[in-house]
């Protein structure tokens, strides 16, 4: 059986396109879970010392809210794609909390893009990605370069 050709591959972006990362809905239940495993501190535990600090109510951790767009970037493309993983991210911007209750929305668009001098079938693709709240205030930016196999490569492999 011959695996599967993955659907994005490095000449599928192009610079200036916008991805529609879809939408999420942030539950108490799961900022409360995140928060014990990786970032227990109190605004990430309880509503009520959520609410006494500046974030104004339960509020996901920073890191939290890097992992749902994780996972939403995963949904929207990423798992059917080329991907060869990231060498880093050039800035996270934590914008405004993201809250129990809240509606995220995520969108990316393409910078730029290069083909690997060394590699030449792997490309990076730089990406813009930012979430929004219900109110569309945003609440989340990223940038960063991922790599990704030409076409011709990913056959290949095939």
């Amino acid at each position: 059986m011959t695996a599967k050709i993955k659907i994005w591959a490095y000449e599928d972006f192009v610079e200036g396109a916008s991805i529609d990362l879809g939408s999420k809905l942030v539950s108490a239940a799961e900022i409360v879970e995140f928060a014990g495993e990786f970032d227990p501190q109190p605004m990430h535990l309880d509503e009520e010392a959520g609410k006494a600090s500046i974030l104004g109510g339960l509020a996901a951790s920073g890191w939290h809210t890097c992992a749902m767009f994780m996972r939403m970037l995963c949904d929207a493309f990423l798992l059917d794609s080329t991907c060869q993983g990231a060498p880093g991210v050039d800035q996270v911007k934590w914008k405004k909390p993201v809250l129990a209750g809240d509606q995220l929305a995520g969108t990316l668009v393409i910078v730029a893009k290069r083909l690997s001098k060394s590699k030449p079938q792997l490309g990076f693709v730089t990406m813009r990605s930012e979430l929004f709240n219900q109110r569309g205030e945003s609440v989340f930016e990223l940038e960063n370069s991922v790599m990704f196999l030409t076409r011709d490569a990913a056959k290949s492999q095939a």
